[in-house]
């Protein structure tokens, strides 16, 4: 059967298992946008029921109770998995021990089935706190049904992974103010500001990382998208927050010939006086 064919039979989650495996298990999420303009054509209402719901829990229970009925579990990874920023993440994670007692606490914002979380759990030298959150029940499970049959161990004794079924517009009620140290969203935003009723979601989850990370600590959002949009969009939203922050960008360079970047989101230490 032809890839177009196949397109055209599937479902809007099938549409996304394709990409998983022609991508070896790393999606950016531009390429699954041109692949749905290119087959527009054939399939409007099932690819535009895709791309309009990447918001819904219901979308991704969907998507990764598919996924996992292929058998083995493996890691679905946007954009890249760890080893490509390790050398970015693992430095972060020393300065930030440097200056507290406990643990570094973290939050891999959206995980899915992302082996981000747990690899930096196993690869720190310094004691982190890893919190493993998603709004996917399914995914969730899959993580935690993974993580108790491999043992994995930490290379800090110290170091901590857990799991949580969470809907990260409701940080503010699972998370204490200023508790965080590290936030890493990889694909969550990029999800949210592409689906038809997310971006409003997306603004209210960055205030809320802005509430929840410690003034020392920062939110990294890795992402396809390009800085003249991107740095428009974190800048008016961050005027319109509680808390002052600053915003910077990093380029992490191409890879399948997509562009990478990180976007650092870190609260000032002093409130806005005006709203």
């Amino acid at each position: 059967m032809s890839e177009e064919s196949t397109l055209c039979a599937s479902s809007a989650l099938h549409v996304l298992l394709l990409l998983v495996q022609q991508s070896e298990l790393a999606v950016p999420l531009r390429s699954l946008q041109k692949l749905t303009k290119a087959q527009r054509r054939h399939h409007t209402s099932l690819t535009n029921e895709l791309i309009e719901n990447m918001d819904k829990k219901a979308t991704w229970d969907r998507f990764y109770t598919e996924n996992g009925s292929k058998g083995q579990f493996k890691n679905f990874e946007w954009f890249f998995g760890f080893h490509s920023v390790q050398d970015l993440i693992l430095p972060v994670l020393q300065s930030m021990s440097h200056s507290q007692s406990g643990p570094v606490n973290i939050l891999d914002m959206g995980c899915g089935t992302s082996a981000l979380g747990p690899c930096i759990y196993k690869t720190s030298s310094c004691a982190v706190k890893v919190t493993c959150a998603d709004i996917s029940s399914v995914a969730v499970k899959l993580m935690e049904k993974h993580a108790n049959s491999t043992s994995a161990q930490p290379c800090n004794p110290s170091s901590a992974l857990a799991f949580l079924e969470l809907d990260c517009t409701q940080l503010r009620g699972y998370f204490g103010a200023r508790s965080l140290d590290l936030i890493l969203d990889k694909g969550t935003t990029d999800a949210l500001v592409r689906s038809k009723e997310g971006q409003d979601k997306a603004g209210q989850i960055l205030k809320q990382c802005l509430q929840v990370l410690k003034p020392s600590g920062s939110l990294l959002q890795f992402s396809d998208e390009d800085p003249d949009a991107r740095l428009v969009w974190l800048e008016r939203e961050v005027r319109g927050a509680t808390l002052a922050a600053d915003v910077g960008v990093q380029e992490l360079g191409e890879l399948r010939g997509v562009s990478y970047f990180c976007y650092q989101i870190s609260p000032c230490t002093s409130e806005k006086v005006s709203k």
